[in-house]
């Protein structure tokens, strides 16, 4: 098998000058000379034969070799990067520290449990915890911010395993409006009141939650708030049941009895950001989170 004509430096090169939209941006970014980067793709396309760029109007756009090449070089320099950083990981064998991105609809109690079993074995290990909400995880996860993450949504280029499958369901304090009427409640009703909503951490923001038909709306940036102000009697909001089991028992909160509608249920998955070398510590945690849910998934479960 004769070896590459192209070197990766060559096909980063290429990759630089497309997603920085011209060679001296692409230049910049890659910390060296403007004529360094030209040659390293005029190199390509005479090695190869085949034209990159061509011009349309004033501007250099990619012709249809050009995108397939691009395509093809943004992956084997992914791989590569990824495989430096894999074996960089096996050589410390232990990560200073892990960054887990949770979906904030994950019990906050059942997560610092795991985290909690994880320091008993590895104390020094930090922990990064990003709580985050709908499109707030997916970014975390393309971006390679995070190790792993507890997720809803698999984004595309992701594998997830299975994790637990939460019941979400209507709440109030016992003393709301919407407790008061009495009766099996309509999608009317709710729109009447208050509905207590916690914000995407997403920038995009281009995911919603399953329903926002009420008029008046508090939107807060974390489940602690929304809990306490409907605990305040100041609105109702959807919570996973597990999420707010010490409120439900202790009276704080009362799930509402809506006519139709009246539970959901959201499935969480645990993703890796690179499942090919996530990291012995990283694996580690994972183990952990997975045997606890399946415990208490099992203490659950009716005999």
């Amino acid at each position: 098998m004769a070896p590459p004509r192209i070197t990766l430096d060559q096909w980063r090169a290429l990759v630089a000058v497309v997603e920085a939209s011209g060679y001296a941006p692409a230049a910049a970014q890659l910390h060296r000379s403007q004529s360094s980067v030209t040659y390293a793709v005029q190199k390509i396309e005479r090695l190869l034969g085949v034209k990159v760029f061509e011009i349309r109007g004033r501007k250099a756009a990619l012709t249809e070799a050009g995108q397939v090449l691009y395509r093809r070089a943004r992956t084997l320099v992914e791989d590569a990067e990824a495989l430096e950083r894999g074996a960089a990981g096996m050589a410390a064998d232990w990560k200073p520290e892990i960054r887990l991105a949770v979906e904030v609809i994950f019990p906050t109690w059942l997560l610092l449990e795991c985290v909690a079993r994880f320091a008993e074995t590895r104390p020094e290990t930090r922990i990064q915890l990003h709580e985050t909400v709908l499109g707030g995880t997916d970014e975390a996860l393309a971006g390679g911010e995070m190790d792993l993450a507890i997720t809803s949504h698999v984004p595309a280029g992701f594998l997830g395993d299975p994790l637990i499958r939460l019941r979400v369901v209507p709440a109030a304090h016992p003393e709301h409006p919407l407790h008061r009427l009495g009766r099996p409640l309509t999608q009317r009703d709710l729109r009447r009141h208050r509905q207590l909503v916690i914000r995407d951490s997403g920038v995009s923001r281009t995911r919603e939650v399953a329903w926002l038909g009420a008029e008046q709306r508090w939107t807060v940036t974390s489940k602690a708030t929304s809990i306490r102000a409907a605990c305040m009697g100041l609105g109702f909001a959807w919570y996973p049941e597990d999420s707010i089991r010490e409120e439900l028992a202790a009276g704080r909160l009362k799930a509402l009895p809506l006519r139709e509608g009246g539970e959901r249920f959201e499935e969480l998955y645990m993703v890796y950001t690179d499942r090919d070398y996530p990291g012995r510590d990283t694996v580690h945690l994972a183990e952990i989170v997975h045997e606890r849910v399946r415990a208490e998934c099992a203490r659950d479960r009716p005999a």
